[in-house]
C-alpha cells in the first residue's frame, strides 16, 4: 500500500505544470534607436554596458578654441555591441550604429592621488553621433543631451560638427582615427576615407597609412 501512494504521488508532481521561465525578461534591454512620436531620439541608458572605444582630453578641433583655466574633461566613446561586431568583420558602420560621446569633468587632487588627472562622476555633457539612413539625409545625425537624457531633437543639418565629420572623418563621417583598437581594421579593409587620408599627408609625410592605399 505504502510503495502504491509513493507511485502516485510521483505521478502527480510530474503532471503538475511547472513555471516556464520568462525568457524575454532575462533578454538585455534592447540598443535598437528610439524614438519619440515628434522625431525626438530617446538616450539609451545601458549605453556604459556598450563596447568603450577610447578616452579623449581637452580635444578640439577649433585651432582658436582655448580651455577656460583649471578646466580639464575627458570625452569617453561607447558604440552598440551590434555596431561594433560589423565594423570588425567589414572596417565600416552598419546602419543603426549609435556612438555616445560621454563628456566628464577632470580632477587632480583626490584621496591619495599625488600628480596626473583623473575622472570625476560630474558629467557635462553627453551626445550620440547615430547612422539611420531611412531617417536622416547623409545617413547620420548628432542629438546632445542635458544631465536629465531627455529625449532630445536632432541639432540641425546646418551645424558645423556635419560639415567637419564629412570632410576630416577617418572612416564613414566618424573620427575612427582617434579610436585606437578600429583604426588598423579600417586600414586592413581598405575603408579610410580620402579627407582623412589627405588630412595624413598634411599633418605626417611619409606615413604608412596613405601608402597602403
Amino acid at each position: 500500500m505504502r510503495l502504491g501512494l509513493l507511485f502516485l504521488f510521483s505521478l502527480c508532481v510530474l503532471l503538475v505544470p511547472r513555471a516556464v521561465p520568462n525568457m524575454a525578461a532575462a533578454e538585455p534591454p534592447s540598443n535598437a534607436p528610439a524614438y519619440t512620436a515628434d522625431g525626438k531620439l530617446v538616450f539609451p541608458a545601458n549605453y556604459r554596458q556598450w563596447i568603450y572605444l577610447t578616452t579623449g582630453m581637452d580635444m578640439n578641433y577649433n585651432p582658436n578654441a582655448q580651455m577656460p583655466p583649471g578646466h580639464s574633461m575627458f570625452d569617453n566613446v561607447f558604440v552598440n555591441p551590434e555596431a561594433y561586431k560589423a565594423f570588425v568583420k567589414t572596417g565600416t558602420w552598419p546602419d543603426k550604429t549609435m556612438l555616445v560621446l560621454e563628456q566628464r569633468m577632470s580632477a587632480s587632487k583626490g584621496s591619495i592621488n599625488k600628480s596626473g588627472k583623473y575622472q570625476t562622476n560630474e558629467v557635462m555633457g553627453r551626445e550620440i553621433h547615430i547612422k539611420d539612413e531611412a531617417r536622416f539625409p547623409g545617413g547620420w545625425a548628432f542629438f546632445g543631451y542635458g544631465a536629465d537624457m531627455k529625449p532630445a531633437q536632432q541639432i540641425p543639418a546646418q551645424a558645423p560638427c556635419y560639415s567637419c565629420h564629412q570632410e576630416h572623418a577617418a572612416v564613414d563621417t566618424t573620427f575612427v582615427q582617434f579610436y585606437p583598437t578600429l583604426l588598423d581594421i579600417a586600414k586592413a579593409k581598405h575603408t579610410l576615407a580620402a579627407g582623412y587620408l589627405k588630412d595624413e599627408a598634411v599633418a605626417s609625410p611619409g606615413n604608412t597609412y596613405q601608402k597602403t592605399e
